[in-house]
Parts: C-alpha cells; structure tokens; sequence
C-alpha cells in the first residue's frame, strides 16, 4: 500500500504553472489529466500530482497550497487521523466527510503546530 495519495502545490498563475508543468514532466511519462477552474491534475494514469489556487484565498508560497495525502484503508481510519490529530494540537482544515474531487472519496484535512497541511484520504466505497 502506498502513504500518499497525491501532493499539491499552490499558484498564483495557473496557465504560467500549467505551461512549465506539462513541459517539465512530459519526458517522465506524466502528464496532465484534468484542467478545472481552480487547478489541474497530472499522473500517468491517475492523478498523483496538483496544482492549485490555494484554496483559503491567501497568495501561494512555498507552503501555501501544499498538501502531503496520507492513504487510509478505511474512512473509520480516516475519522481516527484528524480526531488524534486535533488532540495533538492541530487545527481543522476540513473535517472528515465525501468529498466531490474523486468517486467515493471520504477524506479529512489538518494543519500541523507548524503550519503544514496534510489529509488523509479513503477513495473505497463505505
């Protein structure tokens, strides 16, 4: 099983982030899967890799609109990862619920003590 599910990088210029990545990646086999308003996917053959407007309205940066996606087995496990992690002394950045961006996607987002923001994610049917 793998720990990701995908990582995200946030822009300011999305057709300016969009022309370099469809460059940049193309001779490793990975290209763009899907182009929507406030973003674009890549992968080879699902999408592993976005970037996006950052979702909170603040201007991207390094670590604005960056997301590490943990894979989860269960949607009960997924309810577990934001629960310890609010008790460690994160902050919500999404509670646990379905999520519209892939079918069955039942995911939670945290934002560390320092500022990272992670989820974890679980894309198989309850």
């Amino acid at each position: 099983m793998a720990i990701f599910t995908h990582l995200t990088l946030g822009t300011a210029d999305l057709a300016r982030a969009g022309a370099f990545y469809d460059a940049v990646l193309a001779p490793l086999g990975i290209k763009r899967l899907a182009s929507f308003d406030t973003g674009m996917s890549f992968g080879v053959s699902s999408p592993e890799f976005y970037v996006l407007k950052p979702s909170n309205g603040q201007p991207a940066s390094a670590g604005n609109g960056f997301t590490i996606g943990f894979q989860a087995t269960t949607r009960a496990a997924v309810d577990a990862f934001h629960r310890e992690a609010l008790s460690r002394g994160a902050t919500c950045e999404g509670p646990p619920g379905p999520r519209a961006f892939a079918p069955n996607a039942y995911c939670a987002y945290i934002r560390d003590q320092d500022g990272h923001k992670s989820m974890a994610g679980c894309f198989s049917a309850e």
